[in-house]
């Protein structure tokens, strides 16, 4: 499980747990193709929209659910997928490697877990016809892949991921705008590939946003971690609500 403590004050300072909208989440179990994945389910009253969360390479762990809450309490319903399998959470790098790599290796494996984790947020009581989709690191780029996918999704929102775009593919059937949060000091993906995203995306007429942050490193949103930067994290926080804001229940 990922480290989120130490996370509070600064969360608190910026005002993200004042709405009396979140109610209670809970796990729940859904089968793609046979097998079972368990993902997480954070309902809000008088839900504002959907968010759909795609977890980092170490699979869906508090990381992704201490998001959800945060969302569901600025009303919004939430849905934390998972990529792996029910029980699969692997902890040493070597199996992060392995678990993420298989997906890399297969897109549409990776497509079919995400819509499969979209139609299990529907069968929990989300409204996946007014969805926007966030993922970190892993999740970014898959994130990206689901953009390229044609995903009829209200948006897209990557936090730290790759994005470099697989051979053969494009942002041409992109059915929602693109935003971006990079750390510019991110020696894990580089300033090349955000560049060469930009040109990808306005060339094809995709709306998007795409924003550096200076001294951020690759994973700068993790609560806790040794990569964490406070004013970074904040920040894109700040500017992909406001992009709910404006994007759902229109």
């Amino acid at each position: 499980m990922k480290n989120i403590k130490g996370f509070g004050i600064g969360l608190i300072a910026a005002g993200i747990f004042c709405s009396q909208t979140a109610l209670s989440g809970e796990a729940v179990v859904y089968e793609v193709a046979g097998q079972e994945y368990e993902g997480y389910f954070e309902p809000a009253m008088d839900s504002r929209g959907t968010v759909l969360i795609i977890h980092d390479w170490d699979g869906l762990t508090d990381y992704e659910v201490k998001r959800a809450e945060m969302l569901s309490a600025l009303g919004y319903s939430v849905f934390a997928a998972d990529l792996y399998g029910k029980g699969v959470r692997p902890t040493e790098t070597k199996d992060k490697i392995a678990r993420s790599g298989e997906l890399y290796k297969d897109r549409e494996k990776m497509r079919l877990l995400m819509r499969g984790a979209l139609a299990a947020a529907s069968d929990s009581g989300a409204d996946i016809e007014d969805t926007v989709a966030v993922g970190y690191c892993f999740g970014g780029t898959a994130i990206l892949e689901l953009a390229r996918a044609g995903e009829p999704l209200k948006g897209f929102a990557s936090f730290h991921g790759g994005l470099t775009t697989p051979e053969g593919q494009t942002y041409a059937d992109a059915q929602g705008p693109v935003m971006v949060y990079h750390g510019s000091a991110d020696t894990a993906v580089s300033m090349t590939d955000f560049a060469s995203l930009a040109e990808q995306l306005e060339s094809q007429e995709i709306p998007h946003e795409m924003t550096t942050y200076s001294g951020a490193p690759h994973a700068f949103s993790v609560f806790g971690s040794a990569r964490y930067q406070e004013k970074a994290d904040l920040q894109s926080w700040a500017s992909f609500t406001s992009f709910l804001d404006e994007t759902l229940a229109q």
